[in-house]
């Protein structure tokens, strides 16, 4: 009876310790970001980043999600994960740039003729070219860059808007964005920053009379109601990115480094997919009750990206031009490249 009690006694103490292995073993990365599930950050993260990863190391890494701001936003999310406080972390390319320049490139207007150009282009070659400058210069470590809401359209409650002259004297909502500034100034109207959560009301009671944001974001805060003439411009892509901060990347093993890659790759393919059709699907609702949705043509959008060349100079020593002349180039946009040669962009 003492030996069978001894026995049962040897057989818990073995299962604790390979327990207590099993626990030693599996890493948690802790992940903030401003994505929730319902939207495709939040969603492809759940559907792709979470289980692959687990599926890849054999459940050895895990990610921890804080969805919604729950654990800190964009700029504050890279800080974090410097201190230590958390591994990975999205935001948007924009707000990487208070942590180095290379993903400046990605925020250049008129940089991508299409959602289909931007994320065949990221995901050939351009995220992982400066991704690679990212890891020297920014302490993070760019896993994929991704689109989230494709690119800004103009919205106004003024009228019809074929080219920029149309725009001429019209107070035009702004971020704090500079490109965002000197891109509509030059079109014509008048730049006026104004808060994201008043901006229904802004427009419907006259304080502004346009604005310049992504279509999905228009059609969830309900901009159409209030603001009905679109003008399918582009320009402005909504890119963004998973990082990981550098020293806890260089801590893990080559081995979880190629399970986390696998992870990414899968992250951003279908962040992708779900984007797409989350900005066809906002674009769709928003032209049933749209009094006009204007296509620039071809000879028309060369006056629009004529507002942008001010911007490319203003960004002149944050990209390389001859990274954003191949980019330009892979999508046949030789009369810009020229208008950009021209003002000493490129």
């Amino acid at each position: 009876m003492k030996l069978m009690t001894m026995g049962k006694a040897f057989c818990l103490a073995s299962a604790l310790a390979l327990s207590a292995q099993a626990a030693a073993a599996e890493k948690v990365l802790k992940l903030g970001t401003v994505g929730f599930i319902g939207m495709p950050i939040g969603d492809a993260i759940d559907q792709a980043l979470i289980p692959t990863l687990e599926r890849e190391s054999g459940g050895k890494l895990t990610i921890e999600p804080h969805y919604r701001k729950s654990l800190c936003s964009e700029q504050t999310c890279g800080e974090q994960a410097n201190q230590g406080l958390l591994t990975l972390w999205t935001s948007s390319t924009a707000n990487f740039g208070n942590f180095g320049t290379a993903l400046a490139i990605f925020d250049l207007p008129y940089i991508f003729k299409s959602i289909e150009d931007a994320d065949r282009i990221s995901s050939e070659w351009l995220a992982e070219k400066q991704c690679q400058i990212a890891a020297e210069e920014a302490g993070h470590v760019c896993l994929t860059v991704y689109s989230s809401g494709g690119f800004r359209q103009l919205g106004n409650a003024h009228g019809p808007v074929r080219v920029p002259a149309d725009m001429e004297g019209i107070k035009w909502r702004v971020t704090k964005s500079p490109i965002e500034y000197t891109l509509v100034k030059n079109w014509g109207a008048v730049p006026v920053p104004y808060d994201w959560g008043q901006l229904y009301q802004g427009l419907q009671t006259g304080v502004v009379s346009g604005q310049y944001v992504a279509t999905p974001w228009q059609y969830v805060a309900k901009l159409h109601e209030v603001a009905p003439y679109f003008t399918e411009i582009g320009g402005s892509w909504s890119g963004n990115q998973l990082s990981i901060d550098k020293r806890q990347y260089d801590a893990l093993s080559e081995e979880e480094r190629e399970w986390l890659h696998v992870a990414a790759k899968a992250f951003g393919e279908k962040v992708q997919e779900l984007d797409r059709a989350w900005v066809e699907a906002g674009e769709a609702e928003i032209k049933k009750t749209a009094k006009d949705w204007y296509v620039p043509t071809e000879e028309e959008l060369t006056l629009w990206r004529a507002g942008a060349i001010d911007a490319w100079l203003n960004a002149k020593g944050t990209y390389d031009p001859e990274t954003a002349r191949r980019v330009l180039e892979e999508q046949g946009m030789d009369s810009f490249i020229v208008q950009l040669e021209e003002a000493g962009a490129l």
